[in-house]
């Protein structure tokens, strides 16, 4: 009985080593892309009043989990029995992230007519205030939606050839670290100034460190979101150009004499035109339509 017991406990501590050890490679091989995940959700949680960034930030953390909890499980099923289903999602979910990515290139150049309000707007009711709020939630949660996918198929990819019980520990943990440890960081980015303002009012003197360290903090803060802005930009772009580089042979080899991290940006930034030229068509169509 007791070298039944001791068997067991052996098995567990050998499953638990191969556990660490491949999540150590998949977390090596996905941390490119969460880099790529936590500056654009930065860059999405950022610009709301500061009473209500760790609410939203809440909100979209939780939208994230739950999105983790949809994908798990779909991944698994299509690794076992379809496994070009998951090149499909790839490619369709890289085509989106290059169109949101291209989208904001053109919105930077041509402003939208009615651009959406911003909830620092002075004068502004608690009604729209929420109702923007909603919408910027429902947007940063499908992105991350987007990403999550990408991340859970990278991490199934290293282990893909292990156990299934140590393919479900595995990617549940890089998925884990992808959300609490994305959002966690993202956290504090958008609480600096207040951290900062704190420092200053606990400062003794004009000339602590405390206090310069406060001001720095305060005065880097919108610096930090607007290079975050261009970061998550790029950050989209080149995502989704590596997954059309990877996964498609006819971007195999493209533009060879370039690094290669540039030319998943210009494939990226192609794909992503492509895909707004064609919503643009769309738009102007059903305008066209819908005027007749």
């Amino acid at each position: 009985m007791a070298s039944g017991i001791f068997a067991v406990l052996d098995d567990i501590a050998a499953l638990m080593d191969d556990v660490a050890s491949m999540s150590k490679i998949a977390a090596r091989k996905t941390a490119g892309i969460l880099g790529d995940d936590l500056a654009v959700n930065a860059e999405k949680a950022s610009g709301f009043a500061s009473s209500r960034e760790l609410p939203v930030l809440w909100a979209i953390s939780k939208g994230s989990l739950l999105n983790k909890v949809i994908i798990l499980p779909l991944a698994f099923l299509l690794s076992a029995f379809l496994p070009v289903g998951v090149i499909v999602v790839l490619v369709l979910g890289g085509i989106y992230l290059a169109y949101e990515g291209a989208e904001k290139i053109f919105a930077y150049f041509f402003p939208h007519k009615v651009p959406m309000e911003s909830i620092l707007t002075e004068g502004i009711t608690e009604a729209e205030i929420l109702a923007i709020e909603k919408v910027r939630v429902r947007d940063a949660i499908l992105t991350d939606f987007i990403l999550s996918v990408e991340i859970v198929i990278i991490a199934l990819g290293t282990v893909v050839e292990q156990p299934l019980i140590t393919q479900i520990i595995v990617v549940s943990i890089i998925a884990l670290i992808a959300t609490v440890g994305v959002y966690g960081i993202v956290a504090l980015i958008v609480r600096m100034d207040e951290a900062g303002y704190k420092l200053i009012a606990g400062s003794k003197n004009g000339k602590s460190i405390k206090r310069w360290v406060g001001e720095i903090l305060v005065k880097a803060l919108p610096y930090v979101i607007k290079s975050l802005a261009v970061i998550g930009t790029i950050a989209l772009l080149l995502v989704a150009g590596g997954i059309f580089v990877h996964n498609l042979d006819l971007f195999h080899g493209f533009l060879p004499a370039l690094p290669s991290i540039i030319g998943e940006f210009i494939v990226g930034l192609i794909v992503g035109f492509i895909s707004l030229l064609v919503v643009l068509g769309f738009k102007r169509l059903w305008s066209f339509f819908k005027k007749e």
